[in-house]
């Protein structure tokens, strides 16, 4: 009998899914290893079997052949039930019970687990934190008084509710907007950071892959494995030509995405604060190199930007002159997204603020283009080698 590799959580072993009235697999001889404490994105063109994937390795639907090992154990053919308990799911539909409170959704599958009712309600308070919703204000609600991305941190919150070893994630990000998807997707990787949890999660936007992939599996049709690697590799090395076309153009601002906020040097951009006279504002902008100063109010986020025609007008407050500013990025954001962030910036600068929204430093354009050549150059020697080595064989 075929046995899981010993770091790998989840192992299917030659996986094939026929659904009846059809002779072509939806997923057809599948082995993959699920490492444990990492995310493996399954990433690929319409059609192919991403989600089928995913319902399978928790036998929401049933294969037609091969088995699924969990912790070393063949799952294939034990109570359904109990297995998923074990196995936390995300969809991109969220799925929360409509009549039910958003604490009873939370609680939902430790009270079917028979947990002692004492210990659920402060599980259900750890987690609406651990998601940044406040217990107090969100424990009582229903689902039709959430916005769309907080029902999906109660969805992810849910999905915890029984400290699962394993979480299955269905695009759990793509009904978004785009501004607060970026927030959930860092908010759910300083969550893995501090959670190690073993993770499958579904995409077909492949930048989503890159930015939230330990490793991906790029998927061609019926679940084949065209590549599956670091993210790193992948782009540097595509396994194929349809490797190659899946990913795109531009590799190079692809690979931005593998890049966050918190490794690079920020900028020491001249602040002022609320309250400052005008002679002082003046005189720290004309000691800086820039045209611009940034306000921050007393608990040190930022609010607006003051040139000196704002700081020479005296029939406009300070406060409320200049540009508001509304770019704002993250340490867990990617380069990529600070890249855009930049571009929508009116000064081509995007400002960093730590998780109570405090200013910390700022990038500007010149560190994403330091990047871009270090990934230009990395990318030629890569290509001399491989000329190199075709050459010695």
């Amino acid at each position: 009998m075929t046995t899981r590799p010993e770091q790998a959580l989840i192992h299917l072993d030659e996986v094939t899914k026929i659904y009846p009235g059809t002779e072509t697999p939806a997923v057809d001889s599948l082995t993959m290893d699920m490492p444990i404490g990492e995310i493996l994105v399954l990433v690929g063109p319409s059609g192919c079997g991403k989600s089928t994937t995913l319902r399978l390795i928790n036998r929401m639907i049933e294969p037609s052949s091969g088995r699924i090992f969990f912790e070393g154990e063949d799952v294939t053919d034990v109570n359904p039930d109990r297995l998923r308990r074990r196995i936390g799911y995300v969809i991109q539909q969220i799925g929360l019970f409509p009549h039910r409170t958003i604490a009873e959704n939370i609680s939902t599958v430790p009270r079917l687990l028979g947990w002692e009712k004492s210990r659920i309600p402060a599980r259900v308070d750890e987690l609406l934190e651990m998601v940044g919703m406040d217990p107090a204000t969100y424990r009582n609600r229903y689902p039709k008084e959430l916005s769309g991305g907080q029902a999906q941190r109660v969805g992810v919150a849910r999905a915890l509710g029984a400290d699962p070893d394993v979480l299955l994630m269905d695009e759990p990000f793509g009904a978004i907007d785009p501004i607060t998807r970026d927030r959930l997707q860092n908010e759910f990787l300083r969550l893995q950071a501090e959670l190690k949890k073993t993770i499958v999660f579904v995409t077909h936007d492949i930048d989503e892959a890159i930015k939230m992939g330990d490793r991906i599996a790029i998927l061609k049709q019926q679940s084949v494995i065209a590549q599956l690697d670091t993210p790193e590799r992948i782009l540097a090395h595509p396994a194929s030509e349809f490797v190659e076309n899946f990913l795109g153009g531009g590799a190079t601002l692809k690979g931005l995405n593998l890049r966050r906020v918190r490794e690079v040097d920020l900028y020491d951009y001249p602040v002022i604060r609320d309250g400052v006279s005008r002679e002082q504002a003046l005189q720290q902008l004309r000691a800086s190199e820039g045209d611009y100063l940034l306000m921050l109010d007393a608990e040190g986020h930022p609010i607006r930007w003051i040139d000196e025609d704002n700081v020479d007008d005296p029939s406009v407050a300070l406060t409320d002159a200049g540009l508001t500013v509304t770019v704002l990025v993250e340490p867990e954001d990617t380069l990529a997204d600070a890249l855009e962030y930049m571009l929508q910036s009116a000064h081509g600068v995007a400002c960093v603020v730590d998780g109570r929204g405090r200013f910390t430093g700022a990038i500007r354009l010149e560190t994403i283009m330091r990047e871009i050549d270090a990934m230009q150059e990395a990318a030629r020697r890569h290509a001399v080698e491989r000329r190199a080595r075709g050459a010695l064989q």
